[in-house]
């Protein structure tokens, strides 16, 4: 089991999610450390569309880098980036217990047939795309990429006037009347505006952190 005084490496795209990641961790009483990608979120879009070769030496100097610094769990607190880098080679690579949100979305697949699914970009859709088709191929999937909303959380923007500045409760609404059982918030950044967004819609909010953190706790 993670114990509070453990050190478990939080990886994500920019300083912002990372923050929210270690600050999801504290929350569960565990200890974390923040190893962000990119400085913003464009420039982590870029990361993730650069060659395999390049993404994965960047990410397994990180993961060593935490490694030297007592880490021996890592939380992924980034969709996109977790459908952008195979963790599965990384994990073997360095002996580390690798939790990602893609990790969640194998077991979840199969409890629906309809799911709507929003991403900070397409990197991200189409990983978890990959992911739940994987685990339930008679899956039905709509999905939509949202890099401004992240910016906008990036740039401390208030919840309630983000989801009106995006038109988020029309986005769900139409994902509601096109059949969708409910919502994967399949960016990290997105349970930011989480309430905010479920005060204005009945379609349930899929977020995979609590249960990744459950998977921590397994280790």
């Amino acid at each position: 089991m993670v114990t509070g005084e453990e050190l478990i490496a939080v990886l994500a795209g920019t300083p912002v999610d990372t923050r929210m990641g270690v600050d999801c961790l504290t929350a569960a009483r565990l200890g974390g450390l923040a190893f962000p990608l990119a400085s913003d979120p464009r420039r982590q879009t870029a990361f993730q569309i650069s060659s395999r070769e390049e993404k994965e030496a960047a990410v397994l100097g990180v993961l060593r880098q935490a490694m030297a610094q007592g880490c021996r769990k890592a939380f992924v607190y980034c969709n996109s980036l977790s459908s952008s880098v195979d963790f599965g080679p990384l994990a073997a690579a360095t002996g580390l217990h690798i939790v990602t949100p893609l990790d969640v979305y194998r077991a979840l697949a199969p409890r629906y047939r309809r799911l709507g699914l929003i991403a900070a970009n397409a990197q991200g859709l189409a990983g978890i795309e990959r992911t739940l088709l994987s685990a339930n191929p008679a899956l039905d999937l709509l999905g939509a990429a949202m890099l401004p909303a992240v910016e906008s959380i990036e740039a401390g923007v208030p919840p309630e006037e983000l989801v009106e500045r995006h038109h988020l409760p029309e986005l769900a609404e139409w994902f509601r009347r096109c059949g969708m059982e409910a919502l994967v918030l399949g960016c990290t950044h997105f349970p930011y505006f989480k309430e905010a967004l479920a005060a204005r819609t009945s379609l349930p909010l899929i977020d995979p952190a609590e249960e990744m953190v459950r998977k921590l706790n397994e280790a």
